[in-house]
Formats: structure tokens, sequence, C-alpha cells
């Protein structure tokens, strides 16, 4: 009875032939598809000569570097630092960053160019303790009295009165109208010349109390104009027309930069003798109200009825009694200075 196929021992060679050729090609087939995979595995810039660098060529070869931000050290020894003046651009370095240039210092602002001085505010044309009140006397003059003359109809005792005043050396103040210094020219010549003060005696002389304050602006600056135009400056001095006044009318000639004057004493010369007055009346009165800094009224014009000069003809004899009593005399310039 023949012997199981199992049986080695009794196989035939080819049959061991053909299994050991069976297993080759296994073999191969297998290691062929390993090397595929590990060549698909390969990156794809691999030289293709010389493939994949071996771990000691890596490990050999120095990773490319990113070029460092310039560092003082960076800099030669011999360029000056960015920070002193004059130091030259320095060279650019092949394939790497510009190096920033040195920053030269800005040019020093020419004096035009800086902020001009501001000016100072301008002064107030009267002391401002001044402001609200119609002026009766000159705060602090002392035994002084300052002469005042009003001219707002003709001109009759001018000479008379420029005259007197220059012979005892005294200087008065003198109040125009706008319209008398229009049409007295010479006569604001004569008063300017005899180195006397002039004020602002309104232009056609109204009743301030009756004018609303835009009227009262067009009064006195009519006659600011007019009398600048003669050659003189009014300016800050004003005497109310007739008198008139209220706290309206005086802050509104205050608000035009101007201080009403008043007086401490009025000799009533412009009633001339029709009126019952004399000379000597007209002294008496300014005497019995002598005081430190008084303020006289009186006028150049004549009377228009009896065409006398009172205020004129008394003055003379009232400069002397004045002096007598130890008094001297002021403009009202004196005002201003308080």
């Amino acid at each position: 009875m023949a012997e199981p196929w199992g049986n080695s021992g009794n196989r035939d060679p080819r049959d061991r032939r053909r299994t050991a050729a069976v297993v080759l090609v296994a073999v191969a087939a297998i290691t062929m598809v390993v090397l595929a995979v590990i060549l698909a595995g390969q990156p794809r810039n691999a030289d293709p000569q010389t493939g994949p660098p071996s771990e000691s060529q890596a490990s050999s070869t120095p990773p490319p570097s990113t070029p460092a931000s310039p560092t003082p050290s960076d800099t030669l020894p011999s360029e000056p630092q960015p920070s002193e003046p004059g130091a030259s651009e320095p060279p650019e370095t092949p394939g790497g960053p510009t190096l920033p240039g040195p920053v030269a210092p800005g040019p020093t602002p020419p004096p035009e160019t800086l902020p001009a001085p501001q000016d100072p505010p301008p002064a107030a044309p009267f002391p401002l303790a001044l402001a609200g009140t119609d002026v009766e006397v000159v705060p602090g003059a002392g035994p002084s009295v300052a002469l005042t003359f009003d001219a707002g109809a003709n001109s009759a005792a001018l000479s008379s009165i420029l005259q007197t005043l220059a012979g005892a050396g005294i200087r008065g103040t003198f109040f125009l109208t706008g319209a008398w210094a229009a049409a007295n020219p010479a006569g604001v010549s004569a008063i300017v010349a005899g180195g006397h003060r002039v004020g602002n005696h309104s232009q056609s002389h109204p009743d301030f109390t009756g004018l609303s304050d835009a009227a009262i602006g067009d009064e006195v600056r009519a006659a600011e104009q007019a009398i600048l135009a003669a050659g003189a400056d009014p300016r800050p001095l004003f005497r109310f027309p007739l008198g008139a006044r209220d706290a309206r009318t005086i802050a509104a000639v205050n608000n035009l930069g101007y201080v009403p004057v008043r007086w401490s004493a009025d000799t009533l010369g412009w009633k001339g003798t029709s009126g019952g007055i004399t000379a000597q009346q007209v002294a008496d009165r300014a005497l019995s109200a002598l005081q430190p800094g008084e303020i006289v009224l009186m006028h150049i014009g004549s009377n228009p009825d009896d065409g006398s000069t009172l205020d004129a003809d008394a003055l003379p004899r009232m400069i002397d009694r004045m002096r007598q009593a130890g008094y001297g005399f002021v403009t009202l310039d004196s005002l201003l200075a308080g």
C-alpha cells in the first residue's frame, strides 16, 4: 500500500525545486513593494542622482540663516554712529537689509518764525474810578483850580481870555462844540498854540437826556471828528451841553471813551449885564466856591442880548485873588493822572 502524500522523505525532487521557485518569486515581489513605498515617501527636491542626504550629511550641513538685525557691533569701528553730527551713511551690506542712515539735527528756527511778542492791552482812556460820574472837582489836586471855558456860540471873548492866561502863565481847558470848531479853525489853532487843553462839548449842543444812545454817539463822534480836523484832540474829556445828564447818558458817554466833567462853580457870566450880573459878581462866585481841585465854568462868547463878555472881564482879578489865597492852576489833564 502506497505512503501518504505528506511524507516528505519520499517527495519528488522536482516538487522541492518548484516550491523553492515560488518562494523566491514571492520574496522578490514583496521586496519590490517595499522599495516602491520607500521611494514614494522620498522628498521631491531630492537630487535624483544622489538621492536624499544621508544622516551624516544632514548633521554636517548648517541650515540657512535669516540675516540678523544690525547692531552697533555690526558697524565699522571707524564710522561715526548715527547720533554723532556729520556721520556718513553706512554702505549697503550685499544680500542684507540697508542700514538706516544717521538723522541730522534739524535747523534752528529763524527768529522771525518765533511768535511775535504780544502788545500790552491799551490803557484805559481815563481812570476807571471816574466811570459813572460827572466830575465836579479834581481829586487829589491840592490847592489848585482848573479854569474851564465853553465854546458853542461866538468867539467874542476868546482873544481877551487867551491874552490874560498867557500873561499869567496859566493854562486852561476849553470845551468846544464840533460846530464851533468847524466855524472857527483859527480859534482852535490859537487855543492849541497857547498850550491849553481841549475837550468835547457835543456837535450841536442838545440836551442829552432827550437823546437815544445812538443819537448820543452821533453827537459825540461828530464833534470829535470836527475838532480833530481843526487841529486839536478832545479825548477823553467831555462836558454835557446845558449840564443836563443822568446815569444813562453818563454811561453812554463812558462807553464812547469819555469822562464827563462838570464844575464846582458857575460864574453865571453868560447871563450878561442884561441878566443883572456884573464882573465883580463873576469873580466873587468863583472865590466863594474856592476849594482844592475846584473847577470853574466860564464862556468865551458874548451875551447875545447885550454883547457883554463878563467872564473875560472878571478873569484877571479872579486869578489874582485865587493866588492871594494860596492857590495855583491846573488843566483837566490832572484828572487823567489819577
